[in-house]
Order: C-alpha cells, then structure tokens, then sequence
C-alpha cells in the first residue's frame, strides 16, 4: 500500500492570525486545510475523511449551513476536491471502494457523493447522535444532504480486550486491510475517532478534530491560538472527554515520538511538514514538490508493511 496526503478545500476563518496563528493580520481571514489521506491498496483506493465535495463548491448555500459558510469561507476550488486530486493520480472516482471517516461534521463529509461505489466506515456511536439532529448546532454541524450514501455505512463499536497503545480501537472493517485501525477519540463529537496505519517505518495517527493547532500537542508548554481555542469549545460535545484525549494524545507523541506520527485535520505547518509543499497545491500538480524523507510529497509515499500491527 502507498499513502498520499490531500488537502481538500482549505477553510478561511474570520480572525486571521488569531485563527491560524500564521496569517499576517488578524484583520484578514486565516487558512486552515482539511488534511485526508488517499490509500492505495493492492485491490482498491481509501479515503480518510472526505473534507468538502464537488456539490459543496457548486452548490454551498443548498449543503453548508449559512452560519458556517460565513464563519469559515471555505476557498471553493473544485481542483482541490478530494475526487479531482485523485482523477489527477489517474484513478477513477470508482475505484474508491472505501471511506473511514472521523466523524460526520460537514467539512469532514461532504465528498462522500462523489464516491458512489465507496463503503463508508465510522463509529456507531458518531452515526447515531448525528441522525437525531438534537441541537440548532448539531443541524448547522451534521448535514443530511451530504448523505446519499447513506445506505453504504458501515458503523462499529471499540473492541473489548484489545488496545492500540492503551487506547481502545476497532480493527478488522469489513473489506479493509488490517493495517487501519479507528482509534476512538471522542470530545469534539461524541463518536469522533482517530484513524491509524501501519507503515513500515511507524504509525501514522490521522487525530481529525480532537485536537486543531500543533502545538496543542507540545510536551513542555501546550497551547493553542484563541481563535480555534473558542472554535473548538463551541464545538465539542463532551469537553472532559476532549481534554482528557488531548492530554492522551501529548503523551502518545512525547513517548512514542520514533513509532507514531501524530497529526490532525485543519493544521496547516503539520500538513505542510509532512508533504513539503503548500496546502493551495492539489496533490498530482506540476508544482507539488519532492521532498525525500517527508512522509510524502507528490511522488514519495509510504509503503505499508502486509501483516505488520
């Protein structure tokens, strides 16, 4: 198997600097990108979460809601789509036959349409709350009308007895590889989860929301910038569950540094590290660079080892 790293329509919040912690000003909007992962297996592709789709740039009004298309701006380039990125490699959108997602908020979601032939995989839990739409929030955040696939989820609890480094987790999804493995990690939303792959050289834990700035994960002095400190609290379903994660994940990173590499969704200096070129470039352009040793640039990519957990 062979790993890619996607950037699929970066957001721009209000606050700038305030949001990203990177911007010149805060009175411009920051950029944040939605970090997905393309897996190519011996049978078939997989995506790790979605980030926005092809009818949520032609048509945002009728899919996001308008709180969020106000707050977040998302930068609408449907090169940057999850499904373009991968025409780009030369696959076809069928040939997608797998998506595990972290959760179901709408900027995690909203490619699932353009993978008609693709079982999607998520925790029950995550499934079941979003389906009840309690909250004027929980409607702003989960978005029925991304979800014709609805018909093709598969949901999933945490297995007794098994631990992936003392967290629990779901292996062995129908269809997938053992090598990816859900991670629960719940707080932002109650069924959120982290997905996990095994490579030669070490796991890659894909964290979605749990947390969103990079040095929230610092050993000595985490923080985050005030922005997405007040985003994150606005969104979290469980708050302990989220800080407790949070503080898990730090000591994940500080003791398996060498065996683990810990990254999130919306963080644009982890992305960028991890690939070494900008998160404006969609995966396959002339201009993504090559960077030997990164994870992965446009043409260096992991290898995952068969049978290795």
């Amino acid at each position: 198997m062979r790993i890619h790293h996607l950037n699929c329509v970066s957001s721009c919040p209000l606050g700038g600097r305030l949001m990203d912690g990177r911007s010149p000003s805060i009175l411009q909007r920051g950029e944040l990108c939605c970090h997905c992962l393309l897996i190519e297996t011996s049978q078939d592709l997989v995506l790790v979460d979605t980030g926005f789709g092809l009818r949520d740039v032609i048509q945002p009004r009728s899919r996001i809601s308008p709180m969020f298309l106000a707050l977040l701006s998302p930068d609408f380039r449907e090169e940057m789509t999850a499904v373009r990125q991968i025409e780009r490699l030369g696959f076809k959108a069928t040939d997608v036959r797998h998506i595990v997602l972290t959760h179901l908020d709408f900027d995690h979601a909203g490619g699932l349409d353009d993978f008609p032939h693709a079982t999607v995989h998520m925790m029950r839990q995550e499934r079941d709350y979003a389906l009840k739409q309690k909250t004027w929030l929980d409607r702003q955040r989960f978005r029925p009308q991304q979800w014709n696939s609805r018909q093709r989820w598969r949901v999933y609890q945490p297995a007794h007895g098994e631990s992936w480094y003392g967290f629990s987790q779901v292996r062995d999804m129908t269809g997938l590889p053992p090598e990816i493995l859900m991670v629960p990690l719940p707080g932002h939303t109650y069924g959120h989860a982290g997905v996990a792959i095994r490579t030669p050289e070490r796991w890659l834990l894909q964290a979605g929301d749990a947390y969103f700035y990079h040095q929230e994960m610092d050993w000595e002095n985490p923080r985050c910038t005030p922005g997405l400190e007040l985003y994150q609290t606005l969104m979290e379903k469980d708050r302990t569950a989220r800080l407790a994660n949070q503080r898990r994940l730090r000591k994940l990173r500080q003791a398996y540094r060498g065996e683990i590499e810990l990254f999130c969704a919306h963080d644009p200096v982890e992305f960028e590290r991890l690939t070494g070129t900008s998160i404006d470039i969609p995966l396959g352009s002339s201009e993504h660079a090559y960077h030997p040793g990164l994870v992965t640039g446009q043409r260096h990519v992991h290898a995952v080892a068969r049978g290795a957990a």
